[in-house]
């Protein structure tokens, strides 16, 4: 079975503890509709990115988790 995971980091890079502790997704999808419910909480707990991985490859990243400005 396939895990999909998040990793959480701050601007620069450096990974630190989501405010929510997110489950093991078996679906890119279950795990992308995760982050689109959790990423307000897990910006306002101190991560400003975010990156998906599939087992140990990275699927994209990192994601900006603040809203755009413009």
């Amino acid at each position: 079975m396939t895990a999909w995971t998040w990793r959480f980091e701050k601007a620069d890079g450096t990974e630190v503890q989501p405010a929510v502790q997110p489950e093991d997704f078996t679906t890119q999808g279950d795990a992308e509709s995760w982050i689109g419910e959790y990423w307000k909480a897990l910006l306002e707990g101190g991560a400003d990115q975010v990156r998906l991985f599939e087992e140990n490859t990275e699927i994209y990243g990192p994601m900006n988790l603040h809203a755009d400005a413009s």
